[in-house]
């Protein structure tokens, strides 16, 4: 089924099946890696262990875990993200009503960007949040610190035209002041 073609920027926008987003991941680690092969054995045991004890077919449990094992470890590596749902710093998903500008401040003897958003008057972090401790550089309440060799503002800002909603700002913040982000 075809969507209706909409103005670009007004709704978040679902292509070829799946929603539209912007996301930036931590580096891959050991303990990440170690993380997933473990998950994979597990599921693998488990398989084996329910096709011995129950004569079941442990293939399907091992294809029914699949999409959690992939969910689990995509959620685990993100550092930001917009999607449909709204921005994600970490484990923090702000919607967008709350959100009115991103803000980007790019240190420069650091390897890391840090990527935060302002959020509107009388907006608050969900209950529970477990925000990154403030830095001293980000003007912003919530940040995320995301490497510097996978952030890209270009396709950020251009990802955020099309599909972020219209009133989300970008700027970039440095010594000197703000600007918008070209």
């Amino acid at each position: 089924m075809s969507q209706v073609n909409r103005a670009s920027g007004t709704q978040p926008t679902r292509r070829g099946g799946r929603w539209e987003r912007y996301r930036v991941a931590h580096p891959f680690s050991a303990k990440d890696q170690s993380g997933l092969w473990g998950a994979i054995a597990g599921v693998v045991a488990l398989a084996a262990l329910l096709g011995w004890a129950l004569d079941m077919k442990g293939g399907v449990v091992i294809v029914a875990a699949i999409p959690f094992i992939i969910s689990w470890f995509e959620n685990r590596r993100t550092a930001f993200q917009f999607d449909a749902a709204g921005a994600r710093f970490g484990t923090v998903l702000l919607p967008w009503s709350d959100v009115t500008h991103f803000v980007v401040v790019t240190p420069p003897d650091g390897p890391w960007a840090l990527i935060g958003a302002r959020l509107r008057p009388g907006a608050t972090l969900p209950a529970g949040a477990n925000a990154v401790p403030r830095d001293p550089a980000m003007p912003a309440p919530i940040h995320a610190a995301v490497p510097r060799a996978k952030f890209d503002l270009a396709k950020m800002v251009h990802k955020a035209r099309k599909y972020a909603p219209p009133h989300i700002r970008i700027v970039v913040a440095d010594p000197s002041g703000e600007r918008a982000a070209a």
